[in-house]
């Protein structure tokens, strides 16, 4: 029942049934699996970084218990999450407390920290939107203070503006009318923040810059010059859909290869939550411009935005890129701009606004040095003639007036173009294969009895369709996503090769790619246009052919193995002809232990420390998940504690030599408290050519095991690792001698 909730989107009640599943049957590994799959959606990641940053949670505690001391006693706390902002009010003092929290799993597990904390009947929590909320059916009267951190890296994206908004109309008591009017014990309201001022920057940064700008003009013997714009969701234009999120986020200080300041910070924007007046007229307030002037030589690849949050006139905390933070930066990438080269004396011409509830700051022009150009920052340029006006015309940049097609792709997508190593590698070992066939030989994968599709079974089929010089080999691409394998593959010649490429839009990019590399229409096909039902995707490609190779998308972007994977290759196998193969061919899993004190912050509430003693851990922790994804291990913080060694080899061509577990030997090189397992994989295309899902031009993150329990150890200690597969998810125990075995499991 939960499997079906979830694939039906009903993420809250398939987090139930998975729940109770676990209850009952605390290591029934597939409601294990599938908790820890549905966890990350119920409860994001980042829940367990804001709650173990003292800091932060310290700073929340002075504003409110000083605004509540000064006689603001009445409280909501709009999007409560734990309850934990309502807990500090009500330890402060307050009279009245009232909290709203739109999540299903948040708002039950908000009633659980606050009954542990004895304050379920001291503090009213609602599960509803605070714009739904009416006096006196919800709450009886106004209250004097709302708190609330309804913000994202972008600042609005959670909706603060019309949620403050509404709270002024229809919930908080009038404002304070000015700064010199005393403060009264009644009668007045106010909000927590008080106010925010963002802050922004120009950047170099090619890791932005591979995941948001194809940067090749040819990968694996395909020309990409006649494809239309490709830009990733980020949409970086002042004329964009007010509905789509104009950012992407990153935390700044760990992105790979660093990034380098173009210009000085400068100031973006500021808001006064407790001005219903400035909120009111925020979004429809005309866009301010700003004229920025670069000081740096460099590629122009993003403007990255943060933000101060002033919660009173004493407390404020920054989501800066220098600051130890539990916060990402917002990052507008730079992706319709022909020249991005930069030099001091260039100047950029930003507009900020809040449109749609979303801050977008979008690059209006790149005003080259010795343009003879005045900019005003409000203003339109000045120019003194009408030469000036035609010299700046030819010389300005701008954003505008492309009319060529465009088509978006994901980011990772973009990145995965970028990779010309990933690209050439399948070209060169479809290129072996292919010949292979061609010249009547069997590769040295071909496929051999107890591959889970029977010999007899097999050659019975294939001898029904032998291959002649003029037949042409047949190639599917099964990619998740957008993917050019398969032009690739059919730019090799008397190929007929299939894309499972989904989307119209990128269906269209292949059919121009083709046409300009002089693939002829009828090679080129789109593989789900030729089946009826998406589940049965891996089929003849005619009921007298088989297929020469087929090529699975086996891991995610994430760092983890696709769900379903053998199942697939299984499947595949049995569709091979003589000699053919699967791409890849094998995986190879490697991994490390490591000290790493970010990936325990990012797991789990360490203790009541980081809470100020208020009991909240044991409740959220609970929605810990072993494995961590999307890392970039070369800048995680860590110690290494051992050298790689390699974990579990998947073999998708010879199934009879997997294994179900596996039990490795590690020596330690350092002395520390091994926490995680860090882990990737090298991915074999054949027994010559594979790919690494570690390397620095890899569109591929890595993944970390996180262990229950930490393991001190010191140099040249031994550690046996044993690694379990379950389907879809490998597990992994440590444990040092005769000790206690510390788990995790990698999903």
């Amino acid at each position: 029942m939960g499997e079906h909730l979830f694939r039906m989107g009903f993420r809250d009640e398939a987090a139930g049934y998975f729940h109770k599943a676990l209850k009952l049957k605390p290591d029934f590994a597939d409601a294990k699996e599938n908790f820890h799959r549905v966890a990350n959606w119920l409860v994001e990641r980042w829940h367990f970084l804001m709650l173990n940053d003292h800091k932060r949670n310290a700073k929340y505690q002075r504003a409110i218990q000083k605004a509540v001391q000064s006689g603001f006693n009445t409280v909501l706390d709009i999007g409560t999450g734990t309850g934990i902002l309502s807990m500090f009010a009500k330890k402060a003092g307050a009279s009245e407390v009232c909290a709203c929290e739109l999540s299903n799993t948040m708002y039950e597990l908000a009633c659980e920290v606050l009954s542990a904390n004895a304050m379920e009947g001291e503090i009213k929590i609602l599960h509803m939107k605070s714009l739904d909320m009416e006096i006196p059916k919800d709450i009886p009267n106004r209250v004097s203070l709302v708190v609330t951190e309804t913000v994202d890296a972008g600042l609005f994206g959670e909706g603060i503006v019309e949620t403050l908004i509404h709270a002024w109309k229809h919930l908080l008591l009038p404002p304070q009318i000015s700064e010199s009017q005393a403060v009264p014990t009644s009668g007045v309201g106010r909000v927590i923040p008080a106010s925010a001022t963002v802050f922004g920057m120009a950047v170099q940064c090619p890791e932005i810059r591979r995941h948001h700008r194809v940067g090749v003009v040819e990968v694996g013997g395909v020309c990409l010059t006649g494809a239309p714009e490709l830009h990733s969701p980020a949409i970086y234009s002042t004329d964009s859909d007010d509905s789509t999120e104009p950012y992407t986020t990153e935390r700044l200080s760990r992105i790979p290869g660093g990034y380098t300041p173009l210009t000085e910070h400068f100031q973006a924007l500021t808001v006064d939550f407790n001005s219903p007046q400035e909120l009111g007229g925020l979004c429809s307030q005309k866009p301010s411009r700003i004229c920025l002037p670069i000081t740096k030589h460099g590629v122009l690849d993003a403007i990255v935005a943060w933000f101060v949050l002033q919660l009173d006139e004493e407390n404020s905390l920054s989501t800066g890129p220098e600051e130890e933070t539990c916060w990402e930066q917002a990052v507008y990438p730079v992706q319709n701009l022909l020249d991005c080269a930069v030099k001091p004396g260039d100047s950029l011409i930003l507009e900020v606004s809040c449109q749609d509830a979303y801050l977008r700051i979008c690059m209006v022009s790149l005003v080259r040095a010795g343009d003879g150009m005045e900019t005003e920052l409000d203003g339109d340029p000045s120019l003194s003639s009408e030469a000036e006006l035609c010299s700046a015309l030819a010389c300005l940049q701008t954003t505008q007036g492309r009319d060529q097609q465009k088509c978006m792709l994901e980011s990772s997508e973009i990145a995965l173009l970028n990779n010309v190593k990933y690209h050439d590698s399948f070209k060169t070992a479809l290129s072996k294969l292919l010949s292979s066939i061609r010249a009547g030989g069997k590769s040295e994968s071909t496929v051999l009895d107890g591959t889970g599709c029977s010999a007899d079974c097999g050659n019975s089929q294939r001898q029904d369709c032998p291959n002649t010089a003029s037949d042409p080999l047949y190639v599917l691409d099964v990619s998740e996503g957008f993917s050019i394998l398969s032009l690739i593959a059919a730019k090799l010649g008397s190929v007929k090769a299939y894309s499972s490429v989904e989307k119209e839009q990128h269906q269209t990019v292949l059919k121009i790619l083709a046409e300009t590399n002089g693939v002829s229409e009828e090679m080129l096909e789109f593989w789900l246009n030729h089946v009826e039902d998406d589940s049965a995707l891996l089929q003849r490609p005619t009921t007298d052919k088989m297929w020469s190779a087929v090529i699975l998308d086996c891991v995610e972007t994430c760092g983890l193995i696709r769900q379903e994977l053998m199942e697939k290759a299984a499947l595949a196998r049995c569709l091979l002809e003589p000699g053919g193969r699967i791409f890849p061919g094998r995986i190879v899993m490697y991994g490390m232990l490591v000290e790493s004190e970010t990936l325990l912050q990012e797991s789990a509430v360490q203790g009541t420390e980081p809470t100020l003693g208020l009991n909240i851990g044991p409740f959220i922790n609970q929605f810990t998940v072993p494995v961590h994804v999307f890392l970039d291990i070369n800048t995680l913080p860590c110690v290494h504690l051992s050298q790689t060694v390699e974990l579990f080899t998947l073999d998708l061509m010879y199934p009879n030599a997997n294994y179900n577990s596996r039990e490795v030997k590690v020596q330690t090189c350092s002395s520390g408290r091994v926490t995680a397992i860090p882990f990737w994989y090298q991915v074999h295309l054949d027994d010559e050519i594979s790919l690494s899902t570690f390397s620095e031009d890899s569109h591929w993150k890595q993944a970390a095991v996180v262990l229950d329990e930490a393991i001190e150890v010191k140099a040249g200690d031994l550690l046996l690792l044993n690694i379990q597969q379950h389907k879809n998810s490998m597990s992994i125990t440590a444990k040092k001698g005769g000790e206690h075995t510390a788990t995790g499991s990698a999903d």
